[in-house]
């Protein structure tokens, strides 16, 4: 039997719509919630991303704001910028996309955000607390990772859990995410020796690796839980994942596709914690 699918599209919309009224009555309260988003160079993929999150917004009732800055923008002016909107009360979350100019320091950037207002949950001190097991903000993708498992009823504690991949916008916090909810987690990447036998062995393997394909059938344990984070591109230009998702899916239990599964939830989870950022600076 052919593995079921984990509709992120369905989930995420599900997650859009409570959020509705969580926003309307921060509204009434005159605290709407606040998305800033800088958009640095005319990078065509950052431009929808950027395009998706604003209309995404909206139909929340997010407030939302773009600043478009050219791609010859220097660091400091980018980093007065963020300090403006740092200091600015109409504005809960700030989102610097990527990638950003050669010239321009990622880390630096990242750092200059204020972390109550990192809703990408990126930042140092939210990494560090997501370390410790207490995060302010979870990074967007492993928190929609998360809810992905918890939709389907996915017994985690106990679980044996690989991830692939060791980023830290992914494949690190999706780790500490995993072994905070009491999995045996183990890290695989482009250096791991003998991966097949390592993924056969999980009840739930994430791939966020961005190599097409990587995951083949035979890597996979029966029955388990395939969630593909992989954003690739084909010959002709369409979204393809980390996983072999026909073959695979006639082996695991359950499996997300790409696209439609974890990148409408990452938007929906940035959503989310701008949401909580409003809730945070309501109750001050």
């Amino acid at each position: 039997m052919a593995a079921r699918i984990i509709d992120g599209k369905a989930l995420a919309a599900d997650i859009r719509e409570a959020l509705v009224d969580r926003v309307k009555q921060l509204s009434v309260d005159g605290h709407r919630p606040g998305l800033a988003v800088i958009l640095v160079g005319d990078d065509p993929a950052s431009a929808v991303y950027v395009r998706n999150k604003g209309v995404a917004c909206e139909q929340v009732g997010i407030q939302s704001s773009i600043d478009r800055m050219p791609a010859d923008t220097s660091e400091d002016e980018l980093l007065k910028r963020i300090g403006e909107l740092n200091r600015d009360d109409n504005v809960h979350g700030i989102l610097v996309q990527t990638p950003l100019p050669s010239h321009i320091s990622s880390s630096r950037v990242l750092a200059a955000i204020a972390f109550e207002k990192d809703v990408d949950g990126l930042h140092a001190t939210n990494a560090g607390l997501t370390l410790m097991g207490t995060p302010y903000f979870r990074s967007c993708t492993p928190y929609g990772v998360m809810k992905m498992l918890e939709s389907i009823g996915t017994p985690i504690e106990g679980s044996q859990a690989v991830v692939l991949g060791r980023s830290n916008m992914v494949g690190k916090p999706m780790a500490m995410l995993l072994l905070a909810a009491n999995a045996t987690v183990t890290i695989a990447h482009s250096k791991t020796r003998a991966l097949a036998a390592i993924t056969r062995t999980a009840d739930i393997l994430i791939a966020a690796v961005g190599r097409r394909k990587l995951v083949t059938a035979d890597m996979v344990k029966p029955g388990s839980v395939i969630i593909d984070v992989g954003t690739n591109r084909t010959a002709e230009g369409k979204l393809a994942g980390d996983v072999d998702f026909d073959n695979v899916r006639q082996v695991a239990g359950w499996i997300s596709p790409v696209p439609g599964g974890v990148g409408p939830m990452t938007i929906a989870m940035l959503l989310t914690n701008t949401v909580e950022a409003a809730e945070r600076r309501a109750c001050q």
